[in-house]
């Protein structure tokens, strides 16, 4: 079922942990969010079951219209990486992706990290955005370097990919 971005405004999404069973319908939803890599449903599963607690999904009248897969890098504590960030089209612009990555971010489970870190292409401008948009709520401005390129990494089959690394608010009040 579709909502206008009107209904979107007006209403509240609801934020939570995902679970296993809405691996199909984050599926679903990434797949209607294009041009965003698409990954298996069952890694939609994996992400929703072992990595819950630095995901989220956002649910509207009983429709899943947002998702975000994320994890604290194993090797660095203090960062949290953003895997995939999807809005559906009925609640764009309604700054649900700068809400979701801020519920994220207020969790127990990431406590420690002092840093949101990201990939994105240099044609993704949805996704500049919102990164840009999230690092001004935190009073930082993001650092972007190639990372993942296109020759090296991905054999001319995909874009590069930039590393954006975004200090958090409470990094910055730390470091003051």
């Amino acid at each position: 079922m579709q909502h206008s971005p009107d209904l979107a405004r007006a209403n509240i999404p609801n934020l939570r942990v995902p679970q296993a069973e809405d691996g199909a319908a984050i599926w679903d939803l990434v797949q209607s969010c294009k041009p965003l890599d698409e990954n298996s449903m069952y890694c939609n599963m994996i992400q929703c079951d072992h990595f819950a607690e630095t995901c989220v999904v956002a649910e509207l009248n009983g429709d899943v219209v947002g998702w975000i897969s994320a994890y604290v890098l194993p090797n660095d504590p203090e960062t949290l990486f953003v895997w995939q960030v999807a809005v559906s089209e009925a609640a764009r612009g309604s700054g649900l992706g700068a809400l979701m990555l801020q519920t994220i971010s207020n969790r127990e489970v990431c406590d420690d990290v002092m840093r949101i870190q990201t990939t994105i292409t240099a044609d993704n401008e949805a996704s500049w955005a919102l990164f840009r948009k999230f690092g001004k709520t935190q009073g930082s401005k993001l650092d972007a370097e190639a990372y993942y390129t296109q020759e090296v990494h991905f054999q001319d089959q995909h874009k590069t990919e930039h590393l954006v690394t975004i200090p958090l608010a409470k990094a910055m009040a730390q470091a003051a």
